[in-house]
């Protein structure tokens, strides 16, 4: 039960703390190329409004993650969860000969 807990909690952050982080920095990147447009290469922003769109992707795909495994977790239930883990892993185990 502690091993799904512990990597639900690590797996999911992981990708959409630095796709936020990546957004905006792209967001504030952009508000400052457009403040002072003259100085800034029309490729530099059109490559910064890229990564943005990028960082949007990633935190939406993320965010789906999450919620399927909400779902997932609330029609199933922790303890079925668990069990279908440990016999996948005990499985595995048997096919590469170390169990």
């Amino acid at each position: 039960m502690h091993l799904i807990y512990h990597a639900i909690c690590c797996l999911l952050e992981a990708g959409i703390i630095p796709s936020a982080i990546a957004y905006f920095i792209a967001q504030n990147n952009l508000k400052t190329a457009n403040a002072d447009i003259d100085n800034y290469d029309v490729s530099s922003v059109k490559a910064m409004n890229t990564a943005r769109i990028i960082a949007i992707v990633a935190v939406v795909l993320n965010v789906l993650i999450i919620i399927r495994v909400v779902y997932v977790i609330a029609t199933i239930g922790w303890d079925e969860m668990y069990d279908e883990f440990m016999k996948q892993y005990q499985d595995a185990m048997q096919a590469q000969g170390q169990a």
